[in-house]
């Protein structure tokens, strides 16, 4: 009976995966329809301005950690699910948090290493008391990992202490056990599972005297961040906040490639990427176009490669040699698409001045091994809702990406996805919800040792009486399949 009751189980946890699924999707079909906390948690308006830039290096909100209270500035990256901040001595930080010093902190007993693109860091798992001076009131208990040792992940002059990783469980480390920041923040006061990102550094300088600013906005939507309509996009899978891409278009000219070209691996909108990531055939025939396009025709490829800047006589404005560049997103409605464009003062970034008679820039985009990556460089031009709730990422024209009168993005649709395939995705097994995959596993382990015992049962009872044929606990693949 033992191989029919496992059947049973994992028919009705593959039952459950499905119907959670479903339920999903049906709610993904609503609206948001509140533009606040009906609570009365949060107000939206406390929110505004709570981020400050870091010359080109991210965006990061003030929190006080433990008890005593410990002020730190984390950065904000919505490509990663750890909450970490420096808990140790670094040359390139003014200070960290002193886990010693606060009376709230609990060592959790497991330790945690975390590879990003560009970086990576170890330390213990805890748990203490946080509190944000611009964040929903009171405070909540939530998952640290404490930094003890980093190679590549702070930079020289950086003004930010830890990292808020706030997408998905499955992305946390060292498993999915630990609670991500956002998660802990929605359960313990009940705002909603909704939070919202305007990053106002488009068009600025990086070794600008006044940094950039921004808002994040947890639990809703502020209409003050943005200006005509909000299209929202579907999260393709709950890991990073993955999207399906149908075209590109440099220009009025579309790349006219495979659209599985551009969800290669993945296709993610990641806060804590600096630039727009492409993969390595997008990259190329982005580069290629707008060198075509341009009025420019002598650009060495070390601009296109991020290893040489170009500059131009100071006051000479560069944009008009470039052409606008737009993504298009699957929208809600499958049938139809939107577009996200940005102007090239998004782009061709300025940087700091290396002569006093020249103003010098980088070009904003990069190619990518490992997917596509909505980065800074396009995130700047929208105000960005990451409605988990409804399973949709929606974009609106930021009201501060805006340079002498001119809004440096848009947003338009909707467009028939007529031309392009239903599915840009690939293999569709890539896109399994991690409780499906796990719940065939165990069904065809189920089978195998059901096929086993079956083969055992019609074996002569000679056989099956013997001294060393005996099958005990001790000996069975059942007794030891998860060893």
């Amino acid at each position: 009976f033992l191989p029919l009751l496992l059947l049973l189980l994992l028919f009705l946890l593959f039952s459950a995966a499905r119907l959670n699924s479903s339920a999903g999707l049906d709610l993904a079909s609503g609206g948001l329809s509140l533009a606040s906390d009906p609570a009365g948690t949060v107000n939206f308006l406390d929110m505004v301005d709570n981020l400050e830039g870091d010359s080109g290096r991210g965006y990061y909100i003030e929190m006080t950690i433990g008890t005593p209270a410990q002020a730190v500035n984390i950065l904000v990256d919505t490509g990663s699910s750890n909450f970490a901040v420096a808990a140790a001595p670094h040359p390139y930080i003014t200070h960290y948090f002193n886990r010693d010093d606060s009376s709230t902190y609990r060592f959790s007993g497991g330790f945690v290493a975390v590879r990003y693109t560009q970086g990576d860091w170890e330390g213990e798992l805890g748990t203490d008391v946080i509190s944000m001076p611009k964040g929903p009131n009171g405070s909540i208990t939530i998952n640290i990992a404490a930094i003890l040792s980093s190679e590549g992940f702070y930079l020289p002059g950086v003004n930010w202490q830890g990292i808020l990783g706030m997408a998905y469980p499955l992305l946390a480390r060292p498993d999915p056990s630990v609670e991500p920041f956002f998660n802990s923040l929605v359960r313990q006061t009940g705002i909603p599972d909704v939070f919202s990102l305007q990053m106002c550094g488009a068009g600025v300088s990086s070794s600008t005297a006044d940094p950039a600013g921004g808002s994040l906005i947890m639990g809703g939507v502020e209409p003050t961040l943005y200006r005509g309509s909000m299209w929202y996009t579907p999260i393709i899978q709950e890991w990073y906040y993955q999207v399906e891409i149908l075209k590109l278009e440099v220009g009025d000219r579309n790349l006219n490639l495979d659209c599985k070209e551009y969800n290669t691996d993945k296709a993610i909108v990641d806060s804590g990427t600096t630039l727009l990531r492409l993969p390595v055939n997008v990259f190329n025939a982005v580069v290629e176009t707008i060198a075509q396009t341009s009025l420019i025709k002598d650009f060495t490829s070390g601009f296109w490669m991020g290893t040489k800047l170009a500059c131009w006589t100071k006051g000479q404005a560069p944009w008009t040699f470039f052409p606008k560049l737009s993504i298009y997103l699957r929208a809600t409605n499958t049938s139809q698409s939107f577009r996200i464009t940005i102007l090239p003062q998004m782009y061709i970034q300025p940087v700091t001045e290396v002569d006093v008679n020249l103003d010098c820039y980088r070009f904003g985009i990069s190619s990518s091994t490992n997917g596509l990556v909505i980065g800074a460089t396009v995130m700047e031009g929208f105000y960005v809702v990451f409605d988990r709730a409804q399973k949709r990422v929606g974009f609106a024209v930021s009201t501060c990406a805006e340079r002498g009168n001119l809004f440096l993005s848009e947003v338009s649709g909707p467009f028939l996805a007529g031309g392009v395939t239903s599915d840009c995705m690939g293999d569709p097994l890539l896109k399994e919800p991690l409780m499906w995959v796990i719940a065939y596993a165990m069904m065809g382990l189920c089978v195998l040792v059901l096929l086993l015992l079956l083969i055992l049962l019609v074996l002569p009872c000679r056989h099956r009486r013997g001294r060393d044929s005996v099958i005990t606990d001790q000996s069975s693949l059942v007794h030891h399949r998860i060893k």
